[in-house]
């Protein structure tokens, strides 16, 4: 028996749930060849997993790395925590489908969260660059598609790009707000009959190239303009791929919300995904039993932090300020149409971090207060500046109320529910994001496993691998068996853990140290070997 690559001595856990057991498992190309004792068997590359367990790469059901997937620092900080695949196009909001003013505008007010489509991102052999008007954001940066409707970028085009370009797979959900602002713009008027069929036929078309499912960011903006019976209409043609929604409403209100997701499921027949459903876990654990026992197919993501990380913008300003207008937006802050809102948001300040700011770098890492206090300046003041100098693309990562011992418990009670899945929401924008996308799926593994005893290890890699892959319709991804994509990890229970802090954000997660994609190694030691042999997954 002569193989690519023999993983050897390690224990296997397989993403189905059963208990580890002693297995070698030898790849041929992209695929699993064989599991079991394989003694005699030769390879060109051989992986002692003596002491470790060898799992199915992991699934991150909620990232944005939209643009920061081609970044090496990103897949390696993914890889070291067993990440082998991104669902991309969260929040409803990213790069596709969409006109030239769609895309610049999804990169605009979505900076602080994706960032802009990155000049490397190729698709069919061509770079996306070139085709823009020199006026244009992305002028360099988004080409025109010369189809004659759907405009410059379609979902096919973006998952080309994604293709054996990075060390990570890829899937992508097709971003309602995103397609929305191409149909309709900013307008906050109900969806007409006519601009109804064309969301429609945005989603059709995006769902044959590829699309894994319909997300939405109800929080948002063109989003927060949808009713449900619009995201209904939308949702009929998923064909049991799901919608994956941010919700109008959390924490103690999240009963709304998740009443709207279920009348969707309900109205359209699609599959649910919510998304960061973290606490409090005595609100939102019934609410998910009562989903489940409608029948609503319905699903969930958590990360393993108290803290979350989103657009300044979207945290201070009052809903009559039209954030998808950035001009109005700014003329609003600026006349002091708004001196009256700043005085209730004291008990605000003292929570919000920056984390990304433009032109106003000095500010990252600093807390609203601590920053204000550098400027000599009040914190509103300091906001406002923050606001119109990034011309509202200013990120924050934002402190929960109950952080603690009591919001830790929400989040393990949340976290050990069958429905869960993990995700990060991982945000790689800026000098000083959120830890989460550095050390989630490590902390799940190092905290929840190994010190809390939340999950076994094989129950985890059914919350972090086989349950997602088959809730994206990843048929071959997930588990480790003959016949399965060769997505696949190498990690040492008693040494994974996540080391990124709020402080320090960035430090890697250790435990991690070999991983192949498509059967390919692409971290070895703990290194990128500089393979690229990530595929854009489409269900």
């Amino acid at each position: 028996m002569r193989f690519d690559v023999v993983i050897s001595g390690g224990r296997v856990l397989d993403g189905t749930g059963a208990p580890p057991y002693r297995a070698d498992v030898a790849i041929g190309g992209d695929r699993i060849a064989a599991v079991g004792r394989l003694d005699g068997a030769q390879a060109d590359t051989v992986i002692d997993a003596s002491g470790r367990f060898v799992a199915p790469g992991f699934v991150d059901c909620h990232a944005h790395g939209d643009a920061a997937v081609f970044d090496p620092a990103v897949q390696r900080a993914a890889l070291r925590q067993g990440v082998t695949t991104f669902v991309l196009g969260q929040d409803g909001l990213s790069f596709a489908p969409g006109s030239a003013e769609t895309v610049a505008y999804a990169a605009r007010y979505f900076a602080a969260v994706n960032g802009p489509l990155p000049v490397g991102a190729r698709s069919g052999g061509a770079s996306f660059a070139g085709a823009l008007s020199a006026g244009s954001p992305l002028a360099g940066v988004v080409a025109f598609d010369e189809a004659p409707y759907e405009g410059p970028l379609s979902v096919g085009e973006l998952l080309d790009g994604y293709d054996r370009a990075v060390a990570l797979n890829t899937a992508y959900l097709l971003p309602h707000g995103t397609i929305r602002y191409d149909v309709m713009g900013p307008s906050p008027d109900p969806a007409a009959p006519g601009d109804l069929a064309r969301m429609r036929r945005h989603v059709e078309r995006g769902l044959s190239e590829g699309a894994a499912g319909l997300s939405s960011g109800l929080e948002y903006l063109p989003g927060r303009y949808a009713s449900a019976a619009e995201l209904a209409a939308l949702c009929e043609p998923l064909g049991g791929l799901p919608y994956v929604t941010h919700m109008r409403a959390y924490g103690a209100a999240a009963g709304a919300g998740m009443a709207e997701a279920v009348d969707i499921a309900a109205r359209s027949g699609a599959a649910v995904h919510v998304s960061h459903l973290h606490g409090p876990a005595d609100v939102l654990l019934p609410l998910v039993e009562d989903a489940l026992a409608e029948d609503v197919d319905l699903t969930f993501d958590t990360y393993p932090y108290l803290r979350g990380n989103t657009i300044l913008a979207m945290v201070v300003l009052p809903p009559a300020v039209p954030g998808a207008e950035t001009g109005r937006a700014l003329e609003m802050i600026a006349s002091g149409e708004l001196d009256e809102w700043w005085p209730t948001l004291e008990r605000t300040w003292p929570r919000l971090t920056v984390s990304y700011a433009p032109g106003m770098e000095w500010t990252e890492g600093l807390s609203m207060v601590a920053a204000a206090e550098r400027a000599g300046v009040t914190p509103a003041e300091l906001c406002r500046r923050l606001l119109t100098e990034t011309r509202l693309e200013a990120g924050v990562v934002i402190a929960r109320t109950d952080e603690g011992p009591e919001g830790e418990e929400s989040v393990r009670r949340m976290l050990r529910h069958p429905s869960h899945t993990g995700g990060s929401d991982g945000i790689y924008v800026g000098g000083h994001p959120h830890p989460r996308g550095y050390g989630a799926f490590a902390r799940f593994l190092g905290r929840h496993v190994r010190e809390l005893g939340d999950w076994t290890w094989e129950q985890a890699v059914v919350h972090l691998a086989g349950h997602p892959a088959r809730r994206f319709g990843l048929a071959d991804r997930g588990l480790v068996r003959a016949g399965s994509g060769a997505d696949v990890v190498v990690f040492d229970p008693a040494a994974v853990a996540d080391r990124a802090t709020y402080a320090d954000p960035r430090r890697l997660a250790t435990g991690v140290d070999d991983v192949l994609v498509s059967g390919v190694r692409v971290l070895a030691g703990g290194e990128l070997t500089g393979a690229t042999p990530g595929r854009a997954l489409r269900p």
